[in-house]
């Protein structure tokens, strides 16, 4: 099934995980840096920090991009596989890549 990928919660997350990465080190380039309190001026967010600490509605709004990028993916007439010598748990470049 072409939608498998979805259907794992694990990678689902991981990606997520990486979505957030990617957000946050673009914010932190723009001068963002970690404020309790969003501030547009200041350039504040309370989002600067590891994923794991993100509030579930951030999360969720990361694991709906992937969700969105994947099926458009798809639609495009695009292919998901894994290289079974990769292990996603065992990644430690920091930012999930090739």
């Amino acid at each position: 099934m072409k939608n498998n990928i979805l259907e794992s919660k694990e990678i689902v997350e991981s990606l997520a995980e990486q979505v957030h990465l990617a957000w946050m080190e673009g914010r932190i380039k723009d001068g963002w840096t970690y404020g309790v309190v969003r501030d547009e001026l200041l350039k504040k967010t309370p989002c600067i920090v590891p994923y794991n600490e993100l509030p579930e509605s951030e999360k969720e709004y990361d694991r709906n991009t992937v969700r969105t990028t994947v099926k458009a993916l798809y639609s495009l007439g695009f292919c998901i596989s894994k290289d079974d010598s990769k292990d996603i748990s065992s990644d430690n470049s920091g930012d999930g890549l090739p």
